[in-house]
């Protein structure tokens, strides 16, 4: 069996690096042609000279944070597309809202490595748990299970029980999907008297998979590792056996900058993802930060993964740059909590709190209103629904005790 999805996991890191520039000259000098934004931002850029990092770290960062205003201005993209949209085949939105293309091309978000690092061979059945509708996850592992030569289950969320049924007879050996929702199809399976026993492989994303969850999967027969990735960006890094971090895709040129800020940080210290797509004609983008902290394992540019690659890796993701939340794998934005109090001119000031587990956990609107009774908490709980897309709870607090901090969303979980 294959070790790894081609030959460019295990090159040489001067090879790489080399090839990774040469890649960057081109693709600015066709965003800067192709996409109105870019042309506008990079305007005094030459693209040749673009031969090093510290050339890289001169341009402008664009942040995510950024993309709802911009593409309310020049809809639906904001400009940032290279292929106008009759050369698109899809058009998705995350919360935010935050409109993302997908292209043509086969694994346009280049998913097929993560799932080869996790074991995915053509042939196996993929049970895949990730949306079909809004936003893209659903089509993201299905491009690159398709890439691998997988048939692809397209299950979707929710709907636990008929979950549990199909699982026991299509009996597939992967899955892909959030890790919270893998651990609970296999103790529904259990209370049902159906167990799911064919899978032996998952790959997870959407939200943490902790050593506790991670070890209970692994007693239940399955082996799960973590992928990386952004519906803009696709595949950031993944998880390989036995590795020390999260190997970075070899379609991209990843940095960590200062928070907020553009200047990288120094190999080892944490700071804001920031993501150069590479090859991507139809959405190429430059210097995009995710908002997310990591930080890039130490040397790990001079010293190969215990499992070959030679790629440089992430420590993990280690929280938000900004107060941006992921609950039960969908993005809140601090905007959004924001428009929800908007909409009740009752609430004087509100934080969104998030508690639990990962996967398990729970959203409450702490509010300070000027009266307080179940018509408006659940007037407010219908404004949750339809802004954030999830459900959460309203809790009404007394004048002023709200802290004084700055602070929109609260995350409050347990990550242990």
């Amino acid at each position: 069996m294959a070790e790894y999805f081609d030959s460019l996991e295990t090159r040489a890191p001067a090879e790489r690096e080399a090839a990774l520039l040469a890649a960057l000259s081109r693709q600015v000098a066709h965003a800067q042609s192709h996409a109105p934004y870019f042309a506008e931002v990079l305007r005094e850029v030459d693209p040749r000279a673009l031969t090093s990092r510290e050339a890289l770290a001169a341009l402008p960062v664009t942040r995510k944070s950024e993309l709802t205003a911009r593409q309310r201005t020049m809809p639906p993209l904001g400009g940032l597309n290279a292929t106008p949209l009759g050369g698109l085949r899809h058009v998705f939105q995350s919360p935010g809202p935050i409109n993302e293309p997908d292209g043509h091309s086969a694994d346009w978000w280049r998913t097929a490595r993560a799932m080869f690092a996790a074991g995915f061979r053509a042939g196996d059945l993929v049970y895949n748990t990730f949306s079909y509708h809004f936003t893209p996850a659903g089509m993201m592992m299905e491009a690159g299970a398709h890439r691998i030569g997988c048939c692809v289950f397209p299950a979707g969320v929710g709907q636990t029980e008929s979950q549990v049924q199909a699982l026991a007879s299509l009996r597939p050996s992967a899955y892909a999907g959030t890790p919270s929702f893998l651990k609970l199809l296999l103790e529904r399976g259990e209370e049902m008297g159906t167990p799911c026993a064919s899978l032996s492989k998952a790959l997870v994303s959407g939200e943490a998979c902790p050593p506790p969850l991670r070890a209970w999967l692994q007693d239940h027969g399955i082996t799960a590792r973590q992928m990386y990735g952004t519906a803009d960006l696709g595949l950031i890094a993944f998880e390989t056996d036995g590795g020390d971090g999260w190997v970075v895709d070899e379609g991209v040129l990843v940095e960590i900058v200062e928070p907020g800020g553009t200047k990288p940080m120094p190999e080892g210290e944490t700071g804001e993802v920031v993501v150069t797509v590479l090859g991507n004609g139809d959405y190429p983008l430059i210097r995009f930060g995710t908002g997310d902290l990591s930080a890039i394992v130490t040397d790990s540019s001079h010293r190969a993964s215990p499992c070959g690659r030679t790629n440089i890796r992430l420590k993990g993701w280690l929280g938000r740059a900004d107060q941006t939340t992921k609950v039960k794998g969908m993005f809140v934005h601090p905007g959004q909590v924001a428009d929800v109090v908007r909409r009740h001119p009752e609430v004087r000031a509100a934080r969104l709190v998030v508690t639990g587990s990962v996967g398990a956990d729970t959203m409450t609107l702490h509010c300070d209103a000027t009266h307080d009774d179940e018509g408006l908490a659940r007037a407010i709980g219908e404004s949750m629904r339809e802004v954030l897309r999830l459900r959460g709870e309203v809790r009404f607090v007394s004048a002023g005790s709200l802290p004084q901090d700055g602070k929109v969303i609260e995350d409050a979980r347990d990550y242990s």
